[in-house]
């Protein structure tokens, strides 16, 4: 497991933006894909985007049609931190945002593949 700190949440109106950070003291940090999911009450929890780790087949992200084209996951090794850019924020957008890892040997997208998770930080966007 690699330990893991969210920040960057806050509060923002519809078509604002937010970046939030995932930070690592982890030395296997850049191995690590490193994924974010959100929760709101009473739903389950959603991934959103993920960024693979350091590896031979380069850098590559995936996200979830509801924030592609909005969202840009990226990572700075040098930092062991990755960064979650929110745009064009939209209501529906509203959850506590969790950063999570998973081990260089995984692949899947649900939170079940990822052993390692942060605290979590609220985003709350107004219409």
């Amino acid at each position: 497991q690699v330990p893991l700190v969210e920040s960057g949440g806050g509060s923002v109106q519809a078509g604002g933006s937010l970046r939030l950070s995932c930070a690592s003291s982890g030395r296997t940090f850049s191995s690590y894909a490193i994924g974010w999911f959100r929760q709101t009450p009473g739903k389950l929890r959603e991934f959103v985007a993920v960024i693979n780790g350091r590896g031979g087949r380069g850098i590559f992200a995936t996200y979830a049609d509801s924030v592609q084209g909005r969202f840009t996951i990226s990572r700075d090794n040098a930092k062991n931190t990755v960064y979650l850019q929110m745009n064009s924020l939209k209501p529906e957008d509203t959850a506590v945002y969790y950063c999570a890892g998973r081990p260089a040997y995984g692949s899947g997208l649900t939170g079940d593949d990822f052993n390692s998770w942060g605290q979590g930080t609220q985003v709350t966007v107004s219409s």
